[in-house]
């Protein structure tokens, strides 16, 4: 099939690839501008854009640029709204990381992990002008287990999104999309302030903060600090890493010896 395929992050990397590997003809890959990164603010492209050079593929980082009048367009965690001039030139298709209706939006992933849910699912789906609410050509879940963090499940999500459009590309016939059933619940993008730590929490709201976001920010005796990675063992938070301002990650342990044996006093 001639595919345009449309997307940013890390994850999708690994489906881009095993979709080129069945054979595909890609037209074009669409993904985000580059963006400053780091301290020095660091023009960079996306990943997405990355892998496409590295197999001499033609990128485009505007929808604006679309002309296109491929068999298909695959979209996986793209970030852009498509507009009319592309959803109009061909079937388009979306792997979406939750069970539909639940969780639309930008952050399937982490608002499920952020709530404590066990289990999720993977849905490939049409894309429509609504946000998310396409029709589903198939859906296949998979357990969240109590310490397993965005990129875990991203890791999850990106091996079945794989299997499922090549699956669906090899005979596109055979599937017969069906209507989402249910309420439609949405998510909201994760910002700076939601790593801010509130220790009236409870111990497990605390920890799926942490490995939904990536890191908790607090102080500790008068110290800004990150909080990287935590367990809970008998209702109780376990503290693994953590990241001191101004210093590189270290474990609970070495960050106690440098306190000598002072009282611990979080968020102070």
């Amino acid at each position: 099939m001639k595919l345009v395929l449309m997307g940013t992050n890390d994850f999708v990397v690994p489906i881009f690839e095993a979709i080129r590997n069945a054979g595909h003809e890609i037209m074009a890959v669409f993904t985000r501008a580059p963006r400053p990164v780091g301290r020095k603010q660091i023009l960079t492209p996306s990943p997405v854009h990355t892998w496409a050079v590295s197999n001499s593929l033609p990128v485009f980082t505007s929808i604006r640029e679309y002309n296109f009048s491929p068999d298909m367009v695959v979209v996986v965690s793209y970030g852009v709204i498509l507009r009319d001039n592309v959803l109009a030139s061909a079937p388009c298709v979306n792997v979406h990381p939750s069970r539909l209706p639940q969780y639309r939006g930008p952050s399937p992933i982490r608002t499920a992990i952020y709530n404590g849910d066990e289990k999720s699912a993977v849905c490939l789906m049409q894309v429509t002008p609504e946000m998310d609410a396409g029709d589903i050509y198939m859906c296949r879940e998979f357990d969240i287990g109590e310490n397993d963090t965005n990129q875990d499940i991203e890791s999850i999500v990106s091996k079945i999104g794989a299997e499922m459009l090549v699956e669906y590309l090899s005979n596109p016939s055979a599937y017969t999309p069906t209507a989402q059933v249910g309420t439609p619940t949405y998510t909201r993008k994760f910002t700076g302030a939601d790593e801010i730590i509130d220790w009236r929490r409870t111990p497990r709201e605390i920890h799926n903060q942490i490995r939904a976001i990536g890191a908790g920010r607090t102080k500790i005796n008068g110290v800004d600090v990150k909080i990287l990675d935590t367990r809970v063992v008998d209702n109780k938070l376990e503290i693994l890493r953590i990241q001191p301002a101004g210093k590189k990650p270290m474990d609970w342990k070495s960050f106690l010896n440098g306190l000598h044996g002072a009282e611990i006093k979080f968020g102070e």
